[in-house]
C-alpha cells in the first residue's frame, strides 16, 4: 500500500491554474489531480497563507474522495490565499470566477468550502457569468450530456442543494429553516459512527463525544449524534470551547447549533481559547472528531486522547494530523494501529455524494431519499472495508489502499 500511496501523492496533477488578482494581494490556484473519465471535482475555499502545495494535495484527497462518493472523476480543489474576514472578500471571489469560468464550463465541477459559502456566495457570482450550476463542468466533461438531460441534471442538482429541510427528522430543531446542503455533510459524519458501531460491534447510545470545529459539520454532526443519545463532552473551537463530563442535553445541544454565528461557537459560560486548549484532550471521551482545520491535531494530543479512552476518531476534516504527509503520515498511522480511525474520504463524503445524487437518473428530492442514499454510501464503504479487515484497527489504512486500487 505505500508504494501505490507513494506513486499517488508524487505524480504531478494534470492542470495547475495559477492567478495573481490585480486589484488585491490575493492569489489562487485551481488544481485539477487528473481528468479522470473526462471531469474533476472539488471545493473552492479562502484562506490566509494557504499555497499551491496545500491546493495540490487537497485536489488529491478529493480524487480519493470521489471513489466513495462518485462519481468516479478525477480530484480537483481551489484555494485563494486571502483574508475572508477582509471586507473587499466578495470582490475577490467575482474576479476569481471571472477567470475560471470557461474551466468551469468544459470540465470542472467547484462546490462551497473552507470561508466560502456555495449557497450565498459562490451560486450568485457564477449565475452572472452565465454558469447554470458549479458542477456544470462535470455534467458537461464526465456525463457529456445531451440538452434536455443536462437541464434535467442541473435542475435537480439547484433543487436539491437549496432544498429546505421539512423532515423534523433531519432537522435540529424541527422548523423549517435549514437547507440539506447545511445539514448533509455533518450527518454523514454521524452515520459512520452509527455504522462503525453496527459493523464492528459496540452499544453507540451513552458513548462520549469531543468535537473540534463547530461550523457546519461539526455542530451538525453533534445534532445527530446527541439525537442517537451520545453525550457531546467537549466542544473546542477558535473562540474558545465548552466542557461537560456529564455530557450537555439534546436541548443545549441544539441550541449550540442554532446560536452559532458565522460558524463560531457562541455561548454564555465559553471557556477561553487558550485554557480549553490545555484541558480538552484529558476529557474521557469514546469518539474524537476532528472537524476543523486541516493539519491540527499532534502526535501529544492523540495520546492524550487515547489516555482519556477515545476508541474511535472520525474525521470531519480534511488531512486533520498535523504531519506533512498528504493521507496517511506518522501521526495518523500511529492513531489507526492503536484504535479505530475512519478517514476523511469516508466520514466527510456528504457534499460530493449528494452532487453526484443529485445528478443521477431521476434522483428522488425528498429529505428522505437524500439523506438516506448519504447513509448507504457511507456504509458500504464501511462495509467493504470491514470485509477487508474486521479488526478495530488499521481501519483507514486498509480503507486508503481500497480506494488506490480503484484509482491507480
Amino acid at each position: 500500500m505505500r508504494e501505490i500511496l507513494k506513486k499517488f501523492e508524487n505524480k504531478q496533477p494534470e492542470i495547475v491554474f495559477e492567478w495573481s488578482d490585480s486589484e488585491s494581494e490575493a492569489e489562487g490556484w485551481l488544481v485539477i489531480n487528473s481528468l479522470r473519465n473526462g471531469a474533476a471535482g472539488g471545493g473552492t475555499r479562502m484562506k490566509k497563507g494557504i499555497d499551491k502545495q496545500d491546493v495540490i494535495e487537497l485536489a488529491k484527497t478529493m480524487e480519493i474522495k470521489y471513489t466513495v462518493s462518485g462519481p468516479p472523476i478525477g480530484g480537483a480543489r481551489s484555494g485563494i490565499n486571502f483574508d475572508p474576514k477582509d471586507p473587499r472578500k466578495a470582490e475577490v471571489l467575482k474576479r476569481w470566477y471571472a477567470v475560471v469560468m470557461p474551466i468551469l464550463k468544459s470540465y470542472c465541477g467547484t462546490m462551497g468550502d473552507l470561508n466560502v459559502d456555495e449557497r450565498t456566495e459562490i451560486l450568485p457570482i457564477t449565475e452572472d457569468y452565465g454558469l447554470w450550476h458549479p458542477q456544470e463542468g462535470v455534467v458537461n466533461g464526465h456525463y457529456k450530456a445531451a440538452e434536455p438531460e443536462k437541464i434535467r441534471k442541473i435542475g435537480q442538482l439547484r433543487q436539491g442543494m437549496g432544498k429546505i429541510i421539512e423532515d423534523p427528522k433531519y432537522a435540529p430543531d424541527g422548523t423549517k429553516r435549514h437547507t440539506v446542503s447545511d445539514m448533509i455533510t455533518g450527518y454523514g459524519l454521524a452515520e459512520s459512527i452509527k455504522h462503525y458501531y453496527r459493523l464492528w460491534g459496540g452499544k453507540l447510545k451513552g458513548k462520549r463525544a469531543i468535537i473540534q470545529g463547530w461550523g457546519n459539520v461539526g455542530a451538525s454532526a453533534a445534532c445527530f449524534l446527541a439525537l442517537e443519545g451520545v453525550k457531546i463532552v467537549g466542544i473546542h473551537s477558535l473562540e474558545g470551547g465548552l466542557i461537560n463530563t456529564e455530557g450537555f442535553s439534546l436541548e443545549e445541544v441544539k441550541t449550540l447549533f442554532l446560536n452559532k454565528e458565522n460558524n463560531r461557537l457562541v455561548a454564555e459560560n465559553l471557556i477561553p481559547y487558550a485554557e480549553v486548549s490545555q484541558r480538552i484532550w484529558d476529557v474521557k471521551a469514546d469518539i474524537f472528531i476532528p472537524a476543523a482545520a486541516s493539519r491540527l491535531i499532534t502526535k501529544e494530543q492523540v495520546n492524550r486522547l487515547l489516555a482519556g479512552g477515545v476508541e474511535l476518531i472520525t474525521c470531519g476534516a480534511n488531512i486533520p494530523f498535523a504531519e506533512d504527509d498528504i493521507f496517511l503520515g506518522p501521526i495518523g498511522i500511529m492513531a489507526d494501529n492503536k484504535i479505530s480511525l475512519i478517514p476523511d474520504f469516508i466520514s466527510n463524503s456528504g457534499m460530493a455524494r449528494l452532487n453526484a445524487y443529485l445528478m443521477g437518473e431521476k434522483a428522488a428530492l425528498t429529505d428522505q431519499a437524500i439523506f438516506e442514499d448519504i447513509s448507504k454510501t457511507v456504509a458500504k464503504a464501511l462495509k467493504r472495508t470491514h470485509e477487508t479487515n474486521p479488526q478495530k484497527t488499521k481501519i483507514a489504512q486498509n480503507a486508503l489502499e481500497i480506494a488506490l486500487n480503484q484509482v491507480i
